[in-house]
């Protein structure tokens, strides 16, 4: 159980050490994660578990205190292989879609190694640049971008290097590549299918008149929709394309008018840049009304525990009880919310 309790006199030495190193903020946070530890102990829990457990947490630890000084910067993760070579069309497309986005203020996320991520860095430049690189017998090092910078953490596991690739970016573009590149990819789709992740562009970027992706949709539309292990349209919240401009478009243009989403209660508030009119809340209804578990989509004012956080509260917002089945579909709604007529111009 996450909330196991203590003895009386063990919370009460937390508490004090906690004293000790000055932690105020989130202190129960931190105490949960000192209790939990002490209880893997008490559990006699084997060597092996205990050093998974430690180094994730360490690795986490370092990639938290990468990205946080850029926490305010939109970032777009890049995947793709490590063995493209720099004379492949690939390569040129990744490092030319990341300077695209440099150029719009994006910060460009790689897995830091060679091939594509080395591609894409060298795009944005090594100031707009981070990377999450993995510690491998073979094949990948840190690229020469990166490497010796402050921008790069190397991680053990590959699922706290998927986690850390994933949650700090508001973009994804994932170029051909092998089986940690599909694995990537076909992670995020389950985030995004599960409402696990808030609602992200994902653009399959592939060279100019490229097959790889298109080979993907055909086998998604023709084995795996028609079984149901899948529901139709489930990719259709993914772009293909082999235009640079189209990436780039799509990424930034996904935040175009929504800004965010917060959970309140079982209320869904959306945060727009733009206040729609009323007769576009009425055709996102209209549209949109068998996403909702009860009621309408609603104008709302920031509730109670957003004005506590001081969380975006300049923004008009929309307000909806969605049907929690239907969270895989939440994109469709802020493509409509994007394209309505009083959204800001692309």
């Amino acid at each position: 159980m996450i909330d196991e309790p203590l003895p009386e006199g063990l919370s009460a030495e937390i508490n004090a050490v906690l004293d000790e190193a000055g932690v105020l903020t989130d202190r129960r946070l931190v105490m949960r994660m000192m209790r939990t530890a002490i209880l893997l102990g008490e559990d006699d829990t084997d060597r092996l578990d205990l050093k998974i457990a430690s180094a994730a947490l360490a690795e986490m630890r370092d990639a938290f205190r990468l990205f946080a000084p850029y926490r305010g910067v939109r970032k777009v993760t890049v995947f793709g292989s490590a063995r493209t070579l720099t004379d492949d069309p690939l390569y040129r497309q990744a490092r030319d879609v990341a300077a695209a986005l440099a150029a719009d203020g994006w910060m460009v996320v790689t897995g830091a190694g060679p091939g594509i991520m080395q591609a894409a860095a060298e795009g944005a430049g090594p100031a707009l640049s981070l990377g999450v690189s993995i510690r491998l017998p073979f094949e990948e090092k840190p690229n020469g971008l990166v490497a010796g910078q402050d921008q790069v953490v190397a991680m053990k596991y590959f699922f706290t290097r998927k986690l850390m690739l994933i949650k700090e970016s508001q973009g994804f573009i994932c170029l051909p590549g092998g089986f940690g590149t599909l694995d990537e990819m076909f992670e995020l789709l389950t985030l995004q299918q599960t409402g696990k992740a808030e609602p992200m562009p994902i653009v399959l970027l592939d060279e100019t008149g490229g097959t790889f992706w298109r080979g993907l949709r055909r086998f998604i539309d023709e084995d795996l929709a028609p079984t149901g292990v899948i529901s139709e349209g489930d990719f259709d919240r993914v772009v293909i394309t082999d235009s640079v401009e189209a990436a780039r478009a799509e990424i930034t243009g996904f935040w175009r008018n929504y800004d965010s989403l917060r959970w309140v209660g079982d209320t869904l508030v959306l945060r727009l840049r733009s206040a729609p009119t009323d007769d576009e809340i009425a055709g996102l209804n209209e549209e949109f009304g068998a996403l909702l578990a009860s009621g309408r989509i609603e104008r709302t004012a920031p509730r109670a525990p957003e004005v506590a956080d001081a969380d975006a509260l300049d923004l008009p917002r929309l307000a909806l009880h969605l049907n929690q089945r239907q969270v895989g579909n939440l994109f469709r709604l802020i493509g409509a919310i994007n394209a309505l007529p009083s959204a800001p111009s692309a």
